[in-house]
């Protein structure tokens, strides 16, 4: 475990995750480096100390932030990156307001120790931690849902972690991850994990993969830092 600042990171160890999508039936291995990832989604607090803007709906500083972009993550990464002294992982051009339109998209320095949003392989290899099944553990247990959130935001941190000591991979916010979700038909839309705390059941597993526009902004969307390990 590292402690940066406000926040905690959690070592992740290497693996091999096996990613599906039910809507093209495609399923498909890649094998994951280790690499950091927080404890917790970013929160609101941390996200008012770095950018000095607090965008969510519900307020609270131990609250995931939500209403962030993809876009506004990545420059929250380079951000929090510049701050503490690493080198920024993401190279963003002066104008990606719509990448579908031919903007240059971020360019990612995968050789930067700087914060990062992770991929979705990295995603769901470390929501698994070791485990094969569609949760890891009872759902009302481990994730804030539609079935017990009272259809609201909940704090950071509040429901039982993973294996490996990461709280609300499942449930309270979507997550962004890198990823473009498939260029060919949804052109920049970035992938997104883990299901929020409006979500029916069976959107909230370890497997369910989303997709959305980098600008969206929605109340139940936030994002969580990864960091490239050293080596």
């Amino acid at each position: 475990m590292r402690t940066q600042g406000d926040h905690t990171m959690i070592e992740v160890p290497a693996g091999r995750v096996t990613l599906s999508d039910r809507r093209t039936e495609r399923s498909w291995t890649v094998d994951v480096g280790p690499f950091a990832l927080g404890t917790v989604p970013v929160t609101q607090g941390l996200y008012e100390q770095v950018t000095g803007a607090r965008p969510s709906t519900a307020h609270g500083d131990r609250l995931p932030v939500e209403g962030v972009s993809w876009d506004d993550a990545i420059r929250f990464c380079d951000a929090l990156s510049v701050r503490e002294g690493l080198r920024p992982a993401y190279r963003v051009p002066a104008d990606d307001t719509d990448t579908d339109t031919g903007v240059e998209a971020p360019d990612w320095d995968r050789t930067a120790d700087g914060y990062r949003l992770p991929t979705e392989a990295e995603w769901e290899h470390a929501c698994r931690a070791g485990t094969t099944q569609a949760r890891y553990g009872p759902l009302d247990e481990i994730a804030w849902h539609r079935g017990n959130s009272g259809e609201r935001l909940h704090e950071a941190g509040g429901r039982r972690p993973n294996d490996w000591g990461l709280h609300d991979m499942l449930g309270n916010v979507w997550e962004w991850c890198w990823d473009v979700y498939d260029p060919e038909v949804y052109g920049s839309y970035r992938v997104l994990r883990g299901g929020g705390w409006f979500d029916e059941h069976w959107s909230c597993r370890a497997s369910v993969r989303r997709r959305s526009h980098p600008t969206l902004r929605i109340d139940d969307v936030g994002f969580r830092l990864a960091r490239t390990l050293p080596g």
